[in-house]
Parts: structure tokens; sequence; C-alpha cells
């Protein structure tokens, strides 16, 4: 089964990030760090989406793969995710990492790397590191570049406005 997830063709995960990546245009044009994730499930069917809702819920784990993580294991009605598939605009940060190492997530793929915080193989390499109990399979730079030009124009925005300066684009 995982080796199964692993063979979807490029093609494939580009469809399931583009759904991510709409996900984040919504929550960044609702004032929130632009990031979506998707969670298929062992059907190959979408069973969880969200975006970042940390702003709107003044809460600090409201983090898009975080609130997808809880809709996918309502859904199922178990906390093991391991045949299932995160997909997710920005490479999780720590407490994602660990939430989804928790959850036995089968693969996460996700688009952009997060020089800052990144969990899975940037900064930090939590599913390989001897504190994992549970080796989560991880594919990297899935359609990297629309997902870090949305978070930097983001960003570029964000800056000029708090600037009291309009923005360029």
């Amino acid at each position: 089964m995982d080796g199964d997830r692993l063979k979807l063709t490029y093609d494939q995960h580009c469809d399931r990030m583009k759904q991510a990546i709409a996900l984040a245009s919504i929550a960044g044009a609702r004032g929130e760090v632009p990031v979506g994730a998707v969670i298929v499930g062992p059907q190959g069917d979408c069973i969880a989406a969200a975006g970042n809702r940390r702003e709107r819920r003044k809460d600090p784990t409201a983090h898009a793969e975080m609130i997808a993580l809880r809709i996918a294991a309502r859904r199922l009605r178990r906390w093991k995710l391991q045949d299932c598939t995160l997909y997710v605009t920005l490479e999780p940060c720590p407490m994602c990492a660990g939430a989804i190492i928790q959850a036995r997530m089968g693969l996460v793929v996700y688009g952009a790397d997060d020089p800052k915080t990144g969990a899975m193989r940037t900064v930090l390499n939590l599913p390989d590191s001897a504190a994992s109990f549970h080796r989560v399979a991880v594919l990297g730079g899935i359609l990297e570049v629309d997902c870090r030009q949305q978070l930097q124009a983001w960003f570029a925005k964000h800056r000029a406005l708090s600037r009291g300066m309009p923005p360029c684009c």
C-alpha cells in the first residue's frame, strides 16, 4: 500500500497540490498566511481539506495541517492515518510534523521548503530522527515554484501594507 502511494504520477501529485494551493489562496484572502492542506484517504478520495486559520481563530495550533488531521481522523473515526496522504503547500513546522508522525501518516507531499521552520527535511528531519517512532515517507518540491511564489507575494503585500505603502502587485 505505501509503495502504491509513492507510485502515483507526478501529474496526480500536482492535481492534489493544486487543491491545496487553492485552499491557501482562500486563507491568504482572509488574512492568514496562505498555506493549504489536503488529505487523501485510503480509497484515493479527498477526506479533509483546510487552510490556515490561526488569525481568525486566535489559535496558535490552527495550521492547515493540524485542522486537516483533525477532520480526517473524525471522518475515518480513527487517529491512525497510515493509509492516507497529506498534501501541503509549505513544509510542515515542528508542531505539525510531530502531529503527522503521531497520526502515523503514510505519505507527506509538500510544495515549498521552509528555510526557517521546516521540520520534514529543510531545518529538521523529524520523520527520520531518533525521536520518531514512525517513519513517514516524504516527497517535497511538488509545484514548489507556485507554492513559494504564492507565499512570497502574500508576504510582500502584507509588508507593504504594514508600512503604509500600497502593494505593488
